[in-house]
């Protein structure tokens, strides 16, 4: 190859290396938002809608990487145990979620926090809840499904199924696994509830409590005062003995001084 000729074929040699590289990087745009999903989630369009599809993907936790702008959400069939605050925050356009038969067993407060104006759908079937907080779907207008968990029914599930609107054919499956009181185990709630306010029960258990320590203290204070008037005066019987042993002017000067003492 002469000289010229390498002159020649070095610019075209440059330009189809600049061309490579660009090409490497559109594919690498292109793939990176694919390759940023969790193995197992994809997203999809349904009905019109925007959707994201994490079903039975083995997460032990909520995805980071979901596109804000997903409508439909399904992390169904995990191992999710919790759900932290502020866990779907960036998904201010989510309509409906999906976390159906995972393990949770402890929502924090404000973990639906953004969700409020839009989302109408929230699906927690078949989970590990035993007791919330009603304060943990504050603000929140969605049906929400919470049949099938380990509920513990007491004032607290009841100030929640207030709280919230459960969705349709739900309730019958929100059953006690256990409760305060022993003969409501293994029946709905809302049929328990009918017949038992678990509010007003705590509230009276809490009178009487408080009625039967105030009671305990009186009790305390009466005995401390019978036993100080009871030990005062067998102090005194055991004084005046002595002084009736006594030659008779020490025994009168000794009784004045203790009638003074006691008046």
């Amino acid at each position: 190859m002469t000289a010229a000729q390498g002159v020649l074929l070095h610019p075209i040699t440059m330009g189809l290396l600049q061309q490579s590289f660009f090409v490497l990087l559109l594919l690498g745009s292109c793939l990176h938002p694919a390759a940023a999903f969790p193995k197992g989630c994809y997203p999809s369009e349904e009905e019109g809608l925007k959707t994201f599809r994490c079903s039975n993907a083995q997460l032990t936790e909520v995805p980071r990487d979901i596109p804000n702008d997903t409508n439909k959400l399904y992390l169904d069939f995990n191992q999710i145990p919790f759900l932290p605050r502020d866990a779907f925050r960036d998904l201010p356009l989510l309509l409906e979620l999906d976390l159906s038969h995972n393990a949770i067993a402890r929502i924090e407060s404000g973990a639906f926090q953004g969700l409020a104006e839009h989302l109408h759908s929230l699906d927690l079937s078949s989970n590990r809840l035993v007791s919330i907080s009603k304060d943990a779907f504050s603000n929140l207008k969605a049906k929400v499904n919470l049949s099938n968990n380990p509920w513990l029914c007491d004032c607290r599930l009841q100030e929640l199924i207030r709280a919230v609107e459960l969705a349709a054919d739900s309730s019958g499956g929100i059953v006690c696994d256990s409760s305060t009181q022993e003969e409501h185990v293994g029946k709905a709630f809302l049929q328990v509830i009918a017949d038992t306010d678990f509010c007003n029960v705590y509230k009276k258990t809490t009178d009487i409590a408080m009625l039967v320590t105030m009671f305990g203290w009186f009790a305390m204070v009466i005995s401390y005062l019978v036993y100080y008037v009871r030990q005062n005066q067998e102090d005194a019987r055991r004084h005046l003995e002595y002084l009736k042993s006594l030659p008779s002017k020490q025994r009168r000067s000794e009784e004045s001084s203790t009638i003074s003492t006691v008046v």
